[in-house]
Formats: C-alpha cells, sequence, structure tokens
C-alpha cells in the first residue's frame, strides 16, 4: 500500500493527504485549490508553475517535456502537471490574473426588440397579490403588488470568460452588467479539454459545479449593483458554444468529442433553474437557445439574431474568432456555417510568453518605419505577457515590415536590409530565432508556428465555407468579426496575417458580444425564440473534414 502524504498550498490554505506518486495538479484539484492548467495535464502548455521552498524540493520528483529555464528550476518553480510528490511539502501557486483585472467587452450590436417576454407579472386589486405567468400559465403568486419586479439575466458562457447580463423584462433595460474568468478554463484551455476531462462523472460534476458557483456570483454581483433579490429574477438565457450548455446543465458532452459528434443537448427549451443551483426565483426557469451542431452552439445562434443575418441582402459572412472558430455565410438570407479548431493560440495559452486580456498584457503592436517599435499595454502597466490582440498585431507587423517571412520563418539579421532598430530584436532563444518584444517577453519561432497553425484554420474555414455556396471571395459584401476577442482585433492584422483574405478591406465590422445581446433579445421577446427556432433547421452545417481537401486548403492558408 503506497504511503501517505500531505499537501498544503499556498497562499489559499487548501491542504489534502494522497497517495505518494500524486501530482501536484492532481492533488490541486482534489484539494479544491486552482492551479491553471491549460492543457488539462498534457504537460504542453507550460502554465501551471508553482513554486518550491528549497526544504521541500528533495520530496518532489519532476520529469517530462516542460517549459522551465534553469534559472528557473534553480529558484524552485516546476511544472504541477509533471510533478509526482514524495513526501510531505508545501505548495506556493502564485498569484495570476484575476477576473477583476481581465478585460472582458459585455456590449455588442443590439437588434431594436418589441417587449413581448415569456414571464409576465399581473395584480390583483381584489386579491392583493401578484401572478406570476410563464408562457401563459400562472406558474406562482406573490402577496402585494410586485408587479414591477420582473428581471431576467442573460449569461454569455465562453470558452474562456463569462458574462451576465441582468435586465429589466418589464423595460427592457439593462439594469447591470458583471464579467469573470470562466473557472473550467483552469482545468482546461479549448473544448476538446473540457469534453475530455467531463467525460468522467467526477470531472463533470467539478466543472458543472464550479461554473454554476461563478455564475450564481456573477448574478448576486448584479442584482446588488441594482438593489433587487435574486427572487425577483424569473428567467436566465444561457448563451454559449454547445459544449459549454452540456457543462452548465450538468450533461455528459462526451457524445461531442466521438464521431458521428451529436449532442444531447439541441436548445429550444426550459429547464428548471433551482435544479442547476441557480439561485433565482424558485419558479425561474433557463432558457437554452436552438443550437446548430455539436460545435456551431447557441452563442452563434444568437449572434444569428442579433446581427439579423437571415434579413441581410447580398453576401454577409459572419465569424466568431476564439479557440473553436465558427463561421455563417448568409447569402440573401440563406445561410450556412462550419466550425474550426483554431486552438488556445489567440488566448495566449500555448505561446512562450503569452496571457490572458489582463493588466500588464501587451495589446496593441505598431513598426515605425526606421524601426522603432511601440507598444501598448492593458491599463498602461509594465509588460507583463503577449494576449490575443497583441499577438495578432505583432505578427501582423513583422510580417509586414519583413521579420517574418512568407513561409513563417525570421529572416537572419546579418542577411536582411531591416532597420538597425529590427536587426537588434531579432535573438537566439535557446539555440532558436525569437523577437525581443520588450525586457524578457519575446516571440519565439515555435510561436510564431502556433499563429499560423491557429489562422490557417480559420482561414481554411472560411475558405471552403465560401466554396460551399460558390461564392468568391470579391463576392462578400461585407464580413462581421463576433465575439469579446474579436472585439480587441484590428482588420490591418487579420489581413497582414492572412486570416482573411485581402479583398475583405474596408469590409470588415466588429460587433463585440453578440452572444449576449442575442440572448437579451430572446429574453425580452417569446417570439424572437419562435423565429430562431424555426430558422435553425434551415442553416445547413458544413462539415469541413468532409472535404476531401481539406488537408491541403488548410496547408495552402498556413503562410502569411
Amino acid at each position: 500500500m503506497a504511503s501517505l502524504v500531505n499537501i498544503r498550498f499556498l497562499p489559499s490554505r487548501h491542504s489534502i493527504q494522497v497517495e505518494a506518486g500524486t501530482t501536484i495538479l492532481e492533488a490541486a484539484r482534489r484539494a479544491g485549490a486552482l492551479i491553471e492548467a491549460p492543457c488539462n495535464g498534457a504537460g504542453t502548455c507550460g502554465k501551471c508553475r508553482v513554486k518550491l521552498a528549497e526544504r521541500f524540493r528533495p520530496f518532489v520528483r519532476s520529469g517530462g517535456e516542460h517549459h522551465l529555464t534553469a534559472e528557473d528550476e534553480a529558484d524552485g518553480w516546476v511544472l504541477a502537471c509533471e510533478s509526482v510528490v514524495t513526501g510531505h511539502i508545501e505548495v506556493e501557486i502564485p498569484q495570476g490574473i484575476s477576473s477583476h483585472s481581465l478585460q472582458i467587452i459585455s456590449h455588442g450590436l443590439a437588434r431594436p426588440v418589441v417587449v413581448k417576454p415569456f414571464f409576465t407579472k399581473a395584480y390583483d386589486h381584489k386579491a392583493g397579490e401578484t401572478r406570476i405567468i410563464a408562457g401563459g400559465d400562472v406558474v406562482a403568486i406573490e402577496p402585494g403588488d410586485r408587479s414591477a419586479r420582473l428581471f431576467g439575466v442573460v449569461v454569455d458562457i465562453g470558452t474562456t470568460t463569462l458574462v451576465a447580463s441582468l435586465v429589466d423584462i418589464g423595460s427592457g433595460e439593462e439594469r447591470a452588467t458583471a464579467s469573470a474568468l470562466n473557472p473550467q478554463s483552469l482545468h482546461g484551455q479549448d473544448v476538446l479539454s473540457r469534453i475530455k476531462f467531463a467525460s468522467e462523472p467526477a470531472g463533470r460534476e467539478q466543472m458543472h459545479t464550479e461554473l454554476i458557483r461563478e455564475i450564481n456570483r456573477l448574478i448576486g454581483q448584479v442584482a446588488a449593483t441594482a438593489a433587487i433579490d435574486c427572487g425577483d429574477i424569473a428567467e436566465v438565457i444561457f448563451s454559449g458554444n454547445t459544449c459549454m450548455l452540456h457543462l452548465a446543465t450538468d450533461t455528459d458532452p462526451s457524445s461531442l468529442g466521438k464521431h458521428p459528434y451529436r449532442p444531447v443537448i439541441t436548445g429550444g427549451n426550459h429547464v428548471r433553474a433551482h435544479a442547476l443551483g441557480l439561485a433565482v426565483a424558485p419558479y425561474g426557469l433557463v432558457y437554452l437557445p436552438p443550437i446548430l451542431s455539436a460545435y456551431v452552439g447557441a452563442d452563434i445562434t444568437a449572434g444569428i439574431l442579433a446581427a439579423g443575418l437571415s434579413e441581410q441582402q447580398g453576401v454577409t459572412l459572419f465569424v466568431d474568432i476564439g479557440t473553436n472558430g465558427e463561421m455563417v455565410l448568409a447569402v440573401d438570407g440563406a445561410m450556412a456555417a462550419a466550425s474550426t479548431a483554431a486552438g488556445p493560440a489567440f488566448e495566449g495559452m500555448n505561446i512562450t510568453c503569452g496571457m490572458r486580456a489582463g493588466r500588464g498584457a501587451i495589446e496593441r503592436f505598431y513598426v515605425e518605419a526606421d524601426g522603432a517599435v511601440t507598444i501598448k499595454t492593458i491599463e498602461e502597466a509594465a509588460p507583463a505577457g503577449i494576449c490575443g490582440s497583441g499577438l495578432l498585431d505583432i505578427a501582423g507587423e513583422l510580417v509586414a515590415c519583413g521579420v517574418i517571412d512568407k513561409r513563417g520563418r525570421f529572416v537572419r539579421p546579418d542577411r536582411s536590409t531591416l532597420p538597425e532598430a529590427l536587426r537588434e530584436r531579432v535573438i537566439a532563444c535557446e539555440g532558436k530565432p525569437a523577437f525581443r518584444i520588450a525586457g524578457d517577453i519575446v516571440l519565439t519561432q515555435k510561436d510564431v508556428r502556433q499563429i499560423q497553425l491557429a489562422k490557417g484554420a480559420i482561414r481554411a474555414g472560411v475558405e471552403l465555407l465560401l466554396r460551399s455556396r460558390g461564392v468568391e471571395a470579391d463576392q462578400v459584401d461585407r464580413v462581421f468579426i463576433a465575439g469579446s476577442f474579436g472585439y480587441h482585433l484590428q482588420a490591418r492584422s487579420l489581413i497582414q496575417i492572412g486570416l482573411l483574405p485581402e479583398v475583405f478591406d474596408g469590409k470588415i465590422e466588429f460587433l463585440g458580444n453578440t452572444s449576449k445581446t442575442g440572448g437579451q433579445a430572446l429574453l425580452l421577446n417569446g417570439d424572437l425564440r419562435r423565429q430562431l427556432e424555426a430558422l435553425v433547421p434551415s442553416v445547413e452545417v458544413i462539415e469541413l473534414a468532409d472535404y476531401g481537401d481539406f488537408d491541403q486548403v488548410f496547408v495552402g492558408c498556413l503562410g502569411f
């Protein structure tokens, strides 16, 4: 029988007793101590760094492919996923980005909506009571006149972030918003990692519990801001991708990860809020918008509604850029949709100096004519790393000025005609070329490859989606970029790196968080729900993997 060891996590003071041979990451998860591990312990991201005091280092055995320098190891840093505990230890977890410092977009394009909600309240003067009516049926009665106290919450459940919007159902007014990091992202950055983690009952329970706990915190926060009681929240709209809806409703997502990739949830229905653990009215319901497929979810159908794609004339391309790039092509209102796995590069999670969009993250990058570099960080703080928008800016600018060639390789400074200010920034990092951005923050050759893979996946999706409808790129009239991440991007960078064709220049519009604004429209108007539910079956979902030349198209889209 294996011996037992005690592990204490600082500064949270969580502690646990586990069998010797358990990894630090496994122990942390059992203890409830949060260590960010975007690759779900696969040992590929290098983000689960923790520190050991010198007296505890002999009781930890590390191994595997890691991303730590000799200096880091000498200082006591180890990767939690690859470090096996053999004796009693204390582990220091570095304090990373908090939800308060994350830059999360909560606004977006909103369509005019006639207020005609699913829930209403009616005061009976004779009885002195208020009837709560849902879909025409009385579902509860409250004493006194509470007809003006009727609220709903829209929760945009993103893979990385959460946004909660409190709406007065009677007036249609947004009363408060709050945002946070999706706690599931600490266990797996992309959808496939979450599916794998939650395919076991214990993993699914953890994913669901952590998510609902954070959603409840956000609901409490917006209720406090608006000075209302959570018991007056009648309805919640969950707007998110298909996997997020499965996890939010404690539904096994494993079918999403294996052929034929059929979701258990299809949306267009209600579930009881209290059954999910939501702290709202006892009669409260959660509406799940209809989804298109395993990888084109309710966030995209909400976006279709917010952008009015079914009503647009001409050719409109709608793209949500993220770890799972989803896109919809509308030709005079007739739609086709597709998704492509871009991976976590745009979140900075498999980038050497990548980080989330928090304080100190480089979000803008410019190269002047003389080669001088200008950077802008979030909150104007000292540079701490590179977030997604900064990453695309950096790649775009370095391609445009010739530091990176069309194949994605750094040029040799001694063979280039670059300005001196740029040549001196091209350095060697662990024996391979890299570009020094600020201080010890660099963009490596490996990072460039990750950008190419991510942008190549989305560009290939765009190319094949256009092909499926016989549309040439120059026939596209408008390009809508949706999502919180997309809102921070620049059209110039998207075109410079080849994520979008050059002929899209001047046609790109950034819509912001249409997952939230589309969800608000569904909250306020029941007719829109029925219209969307009727529309979704007419949208053809294009399976890109079914194209025999998908690999060729993808490879052709890797170049800058």
